[in-house]
């Protein structure tokens, strides 16, 4: 096992999250011109991109790093049968689920039921489909409807806060399983389907656009929250949620609902809004 690897079960994770989360909202000017001017240089950011381009401007590292992007910067596939990609990033891992099990890297997978906590829940996407993301710290962190839902139930699972990194996914078994996270079930004009914010070490801060901030507060039982008859409907291509400094996110889809997945490969770039599957 590498010195990397050992860390990421030794450091004390939700302690060290806590620090960014703090260090993050800081508007002390020194430090925020210095986490930002550190990220955009080291992560060759592309502020041309963001409504606003200023690095100066902003009051925080984390108002920088959850910038709204410029109208028009990304567009939604025009074919209504699109499976959108939810965010900009890279490609971990896509596929078919195969019974009930989600292929995280070579050697390592991990189950519907224990990533979605809830085994009933689980059995709709058994032989279904899936998507992971992988956003870096130089992309855009707000992640947008794959298709049109409306919200069902959420429930926050408490856990670890591992790297999400290709490398952890390689050496830390059922890591996405293992990690904090927010589960989101909504109910589409072709059935259900889940989008699941997945925490990670320092990036651990998960906001919904129907309740704020979720993550933290870090659970210790797993929270759930019935969102029946509220009336949370959200177009494909909407806003739905954000990290306050980046992490995952993983789509499950039951196996009638998609016709197929693209031909991704993991580790290839995406960016939101493009195809990443057709509706059956």
């Amino acid at each position: 096992m590498s010195p990397a690897v050992v860390l990421q079960y030794v450091l004390p994770h939700r302690f060290l999250s806590s620090l960014a989360y703090r260090l993050a909202r800081s508007e002390w000017v020194p430090l925020k011109r210095w986490l930002i001017a550190t990220v955009v240089r080291k992560f060759n950011v592309n502020l041309d991109e963001a409504a606003n381009p200023d690095p100066e401007s902003y009051p925080s590292f984390n108002a920088f790093f959850t910038r709204p992007l410029k109208p028009g910067a990304r567009v939604a596939d025009a074919d209504p049968k699109a499976v959108l990609c939810p965010a900009d990033g890279k490609i971990a891992q896509m596929g078919r689920i195969e019974e009930g099990r989600i292929f995280q890297a070579k050697g390592q997978h991990f189950t519907a039921a224990e990533f979605l906590a809830d085994e009933a829940k689980a059995e709709a996407y058994r032989d279904g489909w899936f998507a992971n993301v992988y956003l870096s710290p130089r992309d855009y962190h707000r992640v947008h409807m794959s298709l049109k839902g409306t919200l069902v139930e959420t429930a926050h699972v408490p856990g670890r806060l591992f790297s999400v990194a290709p490398w952890a996914a390689r050496a830390i078994p059922r890591l996405f399983a293992r990690n904090e996270r927010l589960v989101c079930h909504f109910e589409g004009e072709h059935g259900p389907f889940v989008a699941v914010m997945v925490g990670a070490i320092l990036v651990s801060g998960v906001e919904t656009v129907w309740s704020g901030e979720e993550i933290p507060a870090y659970a210790d039982r797993v929270i759930r929250k019935d969102w029946r008859g509220k009336g949370i409907t959200l177009e494909r291509f909407a806003e739905m949620a954000r990290f306050n400094y980046g992490s995952t996110v993983v789509l499950l889809f039951p196996k009638a609902m998609l016709a197929s997945m693209e031909a991704i490969p993991a580790e290839a770039p995406v960016v939101l809004g493009q195809r990443i599957g057709t509706l059956a």
